[in-house]
């Protein structure tokens, strides 16, 4: 053999195709496990998974895809969760989760396939647009048009994700793009890094806050999302046992402060809020959750901390920005309290609230305890909250009953609460409980379902049957989508009702067909060894239990 051709058969040997690079950079980047349905846009990704260890885990659709991906993100702070779809209705379908991701600032980089770059605008199958189109719904989405440039590309993509304030990236590879060939010995994997904010506000914005903390008379914090990117739960804790504060949380700081904290309060929130001097924004955006600012009294003064400036004052001014880590500038404050020598004592206010809480929570032991049939939401969500552990992880995907449970249900203490999160998505919760139980095989996982939102992504405990997770599902089935039938009611008349009812679906049945556990349930008394058999089964189940449907009087609105 010549020496031509040996040289010939060494870079043939060395060379592969670009989806295996695709695959050495996520394994570079931390990931573990990806989410996909098969095409042949994309299949070369999956060919460099099984080379690297990473999980494949199928989906019936897209959408469900990309939710997981924003779960699994959740479930691991600093990493990104990975959406791999294919070119045209792949991409599309999966434009829902990437917007939820986007408005939830979830952290996750999704794949989108495309049809050959050199017959790029001759109407390739399936060829679109696909960066154009998600650019309005991420942080970034882009495109690499040359094989060797893939790993650089995904570690772009990955550390736009993670840093500041996290968010959705896409990267579209074409098709040939992604199988041509390359030589992995002869192409570096840019390094990965933590690119999470970490740093504090400067000392002088940070004696700001603490001079109008010290002078407060009822403040109240309001914890939100960017504290659990922040991994800052255990210094709020620690600030919170130094002050007294009564502290409310809501997006993804839910479990970031244990319920049984003396300062944690949950339904006085208003209360609080209205007779609040100062408000300390923990992460929590002023937008329809707190009516964009008018649920703080025009004379507060507002302390906010956030990952990024440009979230500081929106729709409302804020008399101090503490721009960084969350739990830095927590930390920084209780530095500054202690070398000062300034206490903040809000235990008198504290102890009202909590006084006001318990004759709320009082005040609807009735519900709680309800015999009624049919069966009293609030009974249901009683029923779940006494199933509920401290190592469970619990989806909520529904509007009413999910209201309801999250007023009901306790975060576990080394569990999560997961929900879709200010776009407010239907259809998160089987996606959500895939990833949830795929990185989390020794917890159980249980999603609190309305009927309506069991119709969307239902079927993805076909997937949970496959791969032998033992998700637990609850539908609270009112045969309507109530939280619209309610106001269309009351605003439009009784006999005016349409497009908001349902049947009493025998939702139990279909779990069962696709090989998983069901129960139906009609009493209320039925319910705790319903959900008992069900995480006694082994299998993904499904507890479809018929409750009352209101159309009482609309009590106010989420949209404006």
């Amino acid at each position: 053999m010549s020496g031509k051709e040996k040289r010939a058969l060494a870079v043939t040997a060395a060379e592969t195709h670009g989806g295996k690079l695709a695959a050495r950079a996520l394994k570079a980047a931390g990931t573990e496990c990806v989410f996909t349905l098969s095409g042949g846009h994309v299949m070369g990704i999956y060919d460099g998974c099984l080379d690297e260890g990473i999980d494949i885990v199928d989906v019936r659709h897209e959408q469900a895809a990309v939710h997981a991906a924003d779960a699994w993100a959740r479930l691991h702070p600093g990493k990104v969760g990975v959406a791999i779809l294919t070119a045209g209705p792949g991409v599309t379908d999966g434009v829902t989760g990437v917007a939820n991701a986007w408005r939830a600032n979830s952290p996750i980089l999704v794949f989108g396939g495309q049809g050959p770059f050199r017959h790029a605008g001759r109407g390739s199958l399936q060829e679109m647009d696909h960066v154009s189109l998600m650019r309005p719904v991420s942080k970034w989405s882009g495109a690499c048009l040359e094989t060797r440039r893939i790993a650089e590309y995904i570690e772009l993509a990955v550390r736009t994700a993670l840093s500041g304030v996290p968010g959705p990236s896409f990267l579209e590879i074409p098709m040939d793009v992604l199988h041509g060939k390359v030589d992995l010995d002869a192409v570096a994997i840019p390094p990965f890094r933590d690119y999470r904010v970490a740093s504090a506000a400067p000392a002088d914005v940070l004696a700001q806050a603490a001079e109008i903390i010290a002078g407060a008379r009822t403040p109240v914090v309001m914890a939100g999302t960017s504290l659990k990117w922040s991994e800052g739960g255990a210094a709020l804790a620690a600030f919170l046992d130094a002050t007294a504060i009564p502290c409310y949380v809501n997006g993804m700081a839910r479990g970031e402060v244990n319920w049984d904290h003396p300062s944690f309060l949950s339904l006085t929130r208003a209360q609080a809020l209205a007779g609040a001097d100062v408000v300390i924004l923990a992460g929590t955006p002023l937008d329809f959750r707190m009516k964009f600012g008018r649920a703080i009294p025009a004379d507060a003064r507002i302390v906010q901390l956030d990952l990024d400036e440009t979230l500081i004052g929106q729709n409302r001014a804020a008399e101090v920005g503490l721009v960084g880590n969350l739990g830095a500038n927590f930390e920084a404050l209780m530095e500054l309290f202690k070398s000062t020598g300034v206490s903040v004592d809000a235990s008198a206010h504290l102890a009202a609230l909590a006084a006001r809480e318990s004759e709320l929570d009082e005040a609807r032991n009735a519900e709680l305890n309800s015999d009624e049939v049919p069966i009293d939401p609030l009974r249901l969500c009683r029923e779940i909250a006494d199933a509920v552990t401290d190592d469970m992880i619990v989806i909520g995907d529904g509007g009413d009953i999910v209201a309801q449970a999250s007023k009901v249900i306790r975060v576990p203490r080394r569990g999560t609460w997961m929900d879709p999160g200010p776009l407010g998505t239907l259809g998160v919760g089987m996606p959500f409980a895939l990833a949830a139980q795929k990185a989390h095989p020794d917890k159980r996982v249980l999603i609190v379902y309305g009927d309506g939102s069991f119709g969307l992504n239902g079927f993805e405990y076909d997937t949970a049957v496959r791969f032998g997770l033992p998700i637990v599902g609850v539908v609270g089935n009112d045969a309507a989508w109530g939280q619209m039938l309610r106001p269309q009611a009351s605003l439009y008349g009784q006999d005016r009702v349409v497009a908001t009812e349902l049947n009493y679906t025998r939702y139990d049945k279909v779990v069962e067909a696709m090989g998983g556990h069901g129960s139906h349930v009609t009493e209320p008394a039925e319910i705790a060894p319903a959900l008992a058999r069900a995480f006694d089964s082994g299998l993904p189940a499904l507890v479809n239990v018929e409750i009352r449907q209101d159309r009482g009087a609309m009590k106010g609105s989420t949209y404006v």
